[in-house]
């Protein structure tokens, strides 16, 4: 049967045709299944694939033509906001989760609005991030699973309407299951991973609420296994944790992501830190399982193995990404394997059954501690290969080169600051933070093809780091509000709360004039954008951080009302290192991306990433922006990556790291691309919405085809 066409190649539209030929021996179902599977029309799954490869079969587009790239059509969802998700498309439908989460159905050919649901029309909700999907087909019906606030939503694919046999008329609360008192307020910004009839997802969480992992009834909403992340006593790795500890802490979550193994029914996760993030006074320990990697038996929940690759974390070193599968040739024998990256540009690389690394792990001293009280773990675990894909340290070849000043002001910070790489030690002194909070890598994840070859795109910011007490010098307390506005609100806002505009922490020191009470206090119980809802918090502590921030509190109102919950130091707030003209304080590059060779454990190539034009244009070489979202690698030997300060979408030479391709953007691309086939031409669509770096906001769809 096959001999008539030997020689049409791998011509895609040939192969419709073959297909198309043969479905007089297949049933219909059975014809649109193997068009599908074979020309790898689909994004059905967040980044890609189950493996987080993010990675795609179709190679209409390559590197021969991707410079005839144009817009094929475009799609404003009329949301404004951080705008981070990932699209999938499935049997000609692209489906979104908007900046404000409702959820659209497009003709993915087309741009066309097919439906939308919105949650708001079920509860009032608060938006928070959301990077996409779950899309799961139940016999001949697909559903769409979804997120915003605590709820989670059952979707008719087709139509967009609520399956109401599956948890309450269609809804779940993620609250429930925790194994925790109460409903605590649980949201979900990262897709889980669908595996049988189950589907898997982490968690947000508040820090004082232990993280989870779980399995639910794709059915029914039913719980089948809970993995807590923060053990309980008696499980593994209770004892890395101090007495009584469950009353101190919570998080050590899953945020960033999963990656499943299919076939072997394995699951790894990654996890954040423990609670509070910067004071460690009261959790000193390893703190299992926070900033980890972690597999499990899908089927169960079982602890399989785990790396820790922060331990006792003091510095908000999250592991940003979603784990990534592939396999490699090591020592001359094919390998599957699990990398992850993490915030200091670190790449740990091991084997997806054993948890054994590829290469040796040294765990090297750092700093201690200059703080009574607060202590630092005296080792951090560093992989040997492959080498760091970003700078380990601020040293003084690293002061700015873009003009006389910067390089004096940068200089002159840096002999006062000093640098201590990626774990400085806790001090009541400012200290450059470098590598940053924000990476290295981060949440955009990584690429990898079956050649081995992992593509990331790294940052190189520089921040602060500092701790302040909680009381004034001579050891009295602040009023009230005050102190739980620096011990709650501060890492985020800043002591001087002008906040992280940038990052997505608005300024609190305008409130008056602009908001009323009763929107402050709306966003503290149910949170909003980065903000986890506090709806733990009692009603007395609320109003008195409201009257803080309202100039209403009294100086002598520091009442006994302490209840003992203030730590006695908290983090200043996030804060970039910039010069004068607002660029990062430090040499270039900025931004860059790279391919990272997993069979040798070594740096294949590494290039800039973003372009400031104004700079370029002074003379400047390409500097690599600050970028959020990942890259898409693909069979026709390209790379995709929005994800840059400059608005703009690139395509690259996955060989080489060549450039072959730009387009502007409406709006900074802060999101993974995905690429799909529908009939018989190629697409790169991407959400752009200036999700991180930019005060306006937007949300819109840019699809991408060949004339």
């Amino acid at each position: 049967m096959f001999k008539p066409f030997r020689n049409f190649g791998h011509c895609f539209s040939n192969y419709v045709v073959f297909i198309l030929l043969t479905c007089t021996l297949l049933s219909l179902g059975a014809c649109k299944k193997a068009l599908h599977e074979g020309a790898d029309a689909d994004w059905a799954h967040y980044l890609g694939h189950p493996t987080s490869n993010q990675y795609s079969n179709l190679d209409q587009i390559n590197t021969s033509n991707v410079q005839q790239l144009e817009v094929a059509w475009t799609f404003d969802t009329g949301d404004s906001a951080m705008y981070q998700t990932n699209n999938l498309i499935i049997d000609g439908r692209l489906y979104t989760a908007t900046p404000h989460s409702r959820v659209m159905a497009l003709n993915a050919g087309t741009g066309e609005l097919l439906w939308t649901f919105d949650p708001r029309d079920v509860h009032d909700a608060s938006d928070g991030d959301q990077r996409g999907v779950m899309y799961w087909q139940d016999g001949d019906q697909g559903r769409i699973l979804t997120m915003k606030g605590p709820w989670l939503y059952s979707l008719n694919a087709t139509t967009g309407q609520l399956v109401t046999t599956f948890g309450d008329q269609g809804y779940i609360h993620m609250g429930d299951g925790m194994d925790v008192p109460g409903r605590p307020s649980v949201t979900l910004n990262t897709p889980g991973q669908i595996f049988g009839n189950m589907f898997i997802i982490g968690a947000n969480v508040n820090e004082n609420v232990p993280g989870a992992v779980r399995a639910f009834d794709l059915q029914t909403g039913e719980r089948q296994w809970i993995f807590h992340t923060l053990p309980r006593p008696g499980e593994f790795g209770a004892d890395t944790w101090p007495e009584g500890y469950l009353d101190k802490t919570g998080g050590a979550s899953d945020w960033s992501g999963m990656a499943l193994d299919s076939a072997r029914g394995l699951i790894y996760l990654t996890t954040e830190t423990a609670g509070p993030d910067f004071y460690g006074g009261r959790r000193y320990g390893e703190n299992l399982f926070a900033n980890s990697l972690i597999a499990l038996d899908a089927n169960t929940g079982q602890r399989l193995w785990h790396r820790q690759l922060v331990h006792h974390d003091l510095w908000d070193l999250d592991i940003p990404t979603p784990p990534n599968l592939l396999t490699v040739v090591h020592e001359g024998k094919k390998v599957d394997v699990v990398a992850v990256g993490t915030k200091m540009g670190l790449l740990f690389v091991f084997n997806r059954v054993t948890g054994e690394p590829l290469w040796p792990i040294e765990e090297r001293p750092i700093e201690p501690s200059r703080i009574e009280g607060v202590q630092a773990w005296p080792t951090q675990p560093f992989p040997t290969k492959p080498p760091p894909l970003m700078r380990q340290r601020y040293t003084d070849a690293d002061y700015s080169t873009i003009s006389p000043k910067a390089e004096q002001l940068t200089k002159d910070v840096f002999g006062r600051s000093g640098n201590y790489g990626g774990y400085p030690p806790p001090s009541l002194e400012q200290i450059i933070m470098f590598p940053g909070y924000d990476g290295g890598m981060e949440w955009g994840g990584a690429a990898s093809d079956p050649d081995g070859i992992l593509y990331v795109n790294v940052n190189e910011m520089p921040w602060f780091y500092q701790l302040i007490p909680t009381r004034q010098p001579d050891g009295s307390p602040f009023p009230y509000g005050e102190r739980l506005y620096r011990a709650q609100c501060a890492t985020c806002h800043g002591i001087d709360r002008k906040g992280d505009p940038a990052g997505g922490f608005p300024a609190l020191d305008n409130v008056v004039g602009r908001l009323d009470r009763e929107i402050v206090e709306h966003f503290i119980v149910n949170g909003g954008g980065r903000m986890p809802a506090f709806d733990h918090m009692s009603e007395n502590r609320r109003q008195a951080i409201i009257d803080f921030l309202f100039g209403l509190e009294e100086p002598n109102n520091v009442v006994a009302n302490d209840d003992g919950d203030t730590p006695p130091y908290v983090f200043r707030g996030f804060q970039r290192f910039l010069d004068d003209e607002g660029y990062p304080a430090i040499k270039p590059p900025w931004g860059t991306l790279n391919a990272v060779d997993l069979n040798s454990g070594t740096i294949k190539w590494k290039v800039p990433l973003g372009e400031f034009e104004e700079l370029t244009e002074r003379g400047i070489p390409i500097t690599g922006t600050e970028n959020y979202g990942g890259p898409v690698v693909t069979a026709g030997g390209l790379i995709f990556i929005g994800a840059t300060a400059d608005g703009k979408i690139r395509a690259f030479d996955k060989s080489t790291g060549e450039m072959l391709w730009q387009h502007e953007l409406p709006f900074d691309g802060n999101s993974t691309p995905s690429t799909y086939s529908v009939d018989g031409k190629q697409y790169v669509v991407i959400s752009a919405g200036n999700a991180k770096l930019k005060p306006v906001h937007g949300g819109m769809l840019v699809a991408f085809s060949l004339p």
